[in-house]
């Protein structure tokens, strides 16, 4: 029995239209039908038009092949979303090869109801059974015409809008437009294009403060000839730190250290798509990251003004540790830019006691203690970068790695498995110090602890666990919560006592503390200031937060996103408040504070 030939392309473009209605609904929270049938439809429907005009045979096996890609690009920035909070852009395929670091948690990001996606792909496989290919008609051209024309006006406009962020950005424009105006000024290196000249003083003006030669800061050479051991924590957040479980501590060496150092407790992430990758950057160069790009993948390979090039003109050797492949996020392009003279992963670090992406903390935190003597031979004074790993995500330890006796409540949960793991890189930390104290070595030395992003974010944190939190904390889990890190300076008799500062600080920062501690004073331009010197601050935040959002020492503002309107929460209780007549201010400083940051980043990204 021959199939009927009659059948019309408007089942087909139906199905298209409800997918795309569906995606705006759940991505953007956008219900305006205009919207989707002038803005976002067009774009997928005109690539569908014009495949059915190309192609002359397997008209099904077309359609089948487009309806699941457009399913799968749906699919994955759902997945994206609900673990970075923004949308993805054409630049995340550059990522595909650290897939790995999120891969384990795509089971807690999945919703069942998120396969819908492809249900239409059963519907065109049935009307394949049982109907005949649409058949070619003159409808089928003007309906491209049509499509090409509403594209076309709409793109244009796209194309004078400026992005400040890509979310909101795609969520008025169409996620296609966003991604050909992105594309297109990346080629042109105008997505953030800018000349902007600030001298330090114009820098610190813009924040707040009135500016003072480093030379005359008072902490400047306090640690003048020390020996430096950055440690870089996978996933530490600030709300571990002094805090409690069933009267264990979270982490009781660092409780212990801060009794003796300067510990910043107000110190906000501002890495990008690189994630920890970013966070290497900026302690290492001063310097934003690119954002929307990992800028380890955007990096030509020139040299940059880093903290290790910097020490080595002040005599000291380097070298940087991270257990883990080279490959992944382009360390074996960041290291040679950072210009580390010696470089240890997962090729030389022991591949023994293997935990989550490589081998543990403790492995490597022996491995470095191993190289120190042979190291300390060589050069007077030495700078140690040390990257952790074993607190990744999804914080599985095993069983003899577990330090924490869980409470039922938090057994299995992704909280408790997040404070476990942070428990045990406190442990490793601790063991290391005690051994450079034992070496003799803590007293010539300054060590410098930070954490290099959030751990807990994303669908991944269910309501089970933002129960926990707020048990654990004592209060509800705030932006505040999820993005300030530690930031510990300390070293024998550096500081008389421990002391706790709660003015407000950015990764940009860890590298011009450092510098001043270490009574350096270079002529480099550097973005963020010497924490023990001023008093104010103003962030830029990039990527986690929709751009235009700042963080100022007395309020965050998060701009209008793909979903939500724009807030202010005060930084002290993160109650919302009014926008203030210093909202617009704040903003257009902070921007200018980007902008200036991306004329440094520059030379080191152009091709």
């Amino acid at each position: 029995m021959e199939k009927p030939r009659k059948f019309s392309y408007l089942l087909i473009f139906a199905l298209l239209l409800i997918k795309v209605i569906a995606f705006r609904v759940l991505i953007f929270d956008t219900r305006s039908i205009v919207h989707i049938l002038f803005v976002e439809f067009p774009m997928w429907a005109l690539i569908l038009a014009i495949l059915l005009m190309l192609v002359k045979k397997r008209v099904w096996l077309t359609i089948g092949i487009y309806n699941f890609i457009v399913s799968a690009i749906f699919f994955a920035i759902t997945l994206y979303i609900r673990y970075y909070s923004t949308i993805p852009s054409y630049y995340d395929l550059q990522q595909t090869t650290q897939s790995a670091s999120v891969g384990h948690t795509i089971a807690l990001l999945t919703n069942p109801y998120d396969f819908l996606f492809f249900l239409d792909l059963v519907i065109v496989f049935i009307l394949a059974k049982r109907r005949e290919a649409p058949q070619k008609d003159v409808r089928l051209k003007y309906f491209s015409i049509g499509m090409a024309a509403i594209c076309l006006v709409s793109t244009a406009y796209a194309f004078k809008q400026p992005i400040i962020d890509v979310s909101f950005f795609a969520k008025e424009n169409g996620y296609i437009q966003s991604q050909l105006v992105q594309m297109y000024q990346r080629a042109n290196e105008t997505a953030h294009a800018s000349s902007t000249e600030l001298t330090p003083k114009e820098l610190e003006e813009l924040k707040g403060n009135k500016y003072v030669p480093v030379s005359s800061h008072e902490t400047f050479g306090l640690a003048e000839g020390r020996h430096l051991f950055m440690i870089q924590v996978e996933s530490l957040q600030t709300f571990t730190i002094g805090r409690t479980l069933d009267g264990q501590e979270i982490t009781p060496n660092l409780n212990d250290l801060i009794e003796e150092s300067a510990y910043f407790s107000n110190v906000f992430q501002q890495i990008g798509a690189g994630t920890t990758s970013d966070s290497e950057w900026i302690a290492n160069t001063g310097l934003h990251p690119e954002g929307m790009v990992p800028t380890v993948n955007s990096l030509n390979g020139k040299e940059a003004v880093s903290l290790s090039r910097i020490l080595k003109n002040e005599g000291y050797g380097s070298a940087t540790y991270h257990a883990d492949d080279l490959g992944f996020w382009n360390r074996n392009v960041l290291y040679p830019v950072l210009g580390y003279e010696e470089v240890y992963s997962i090729e030389e670090i022991p591949d023994m006691e293997e935990v989550g992406y490589g081998p543990s903390d403790e492995v490597l935190f022996d491995f470095v203690l191993e190289k120190l003597p042979e190291q300390l031979k060589k050069h007077e004074r030495f700078y140690s970068n040390i990257v952790t790993l074993t607190s990744h995500t999804p914080f599985i330890l095993p069983e003899e790695m577990q330090h924490l006796e869980l409470p039922d409540s938090y057994a299995d949960t992704y909280t408790g498995n997040y404070l476990q793991s942070i428990r045990y890189a406190d442990e490793q930390i601790g063991r290391f110090i005690d051994e450079l104290k034992k070496a003799g070595l803590y007293d010539e030395s300054l060590i410098v602890v930070f954490g290099d992003h959030s751990g807990l974010h994303g669908s991944p944190v269910t309501e089970e666990d933002e129960v926990l939190l707020e048990e654990f904390i004592g209060h509800s889990y705030t932006m505040k919560d999820r993005f300030t890190i530690p930031l510990i300076m300390s070293g024998g008799n550096l500081f008389e006592e421990g002391h706790q500062m709660t003015r407000l600080g950015g990764q940009v920062d860890i590298m011009p503390t450092i510098l001043a501690l270490l009574g350096v004073d270079t002529d480099t331009p550097l973005i963020g200031h010497n924490l023990f010197e001023y008093k104010k601050n103003l962030l830029g935040m990039r990527y986690y937060m929709p751009g235009g959002s700042f963080i100022q020492s007395e309020q965050l503002y998060k701009a209008a996103g793909a979903k939500l309107p724009d807030t202010m929460y005060d930084m002290k209780t993160m109650d919302t408040r009014a926008k203030n007549s210093a909202t617009k201010k704040h903003k257009k400083n902070a921007l200018e504070i980007l902008k200036y940051s991306d004329t440094l980043l520059k030379p080191y990204i152009e091709k």
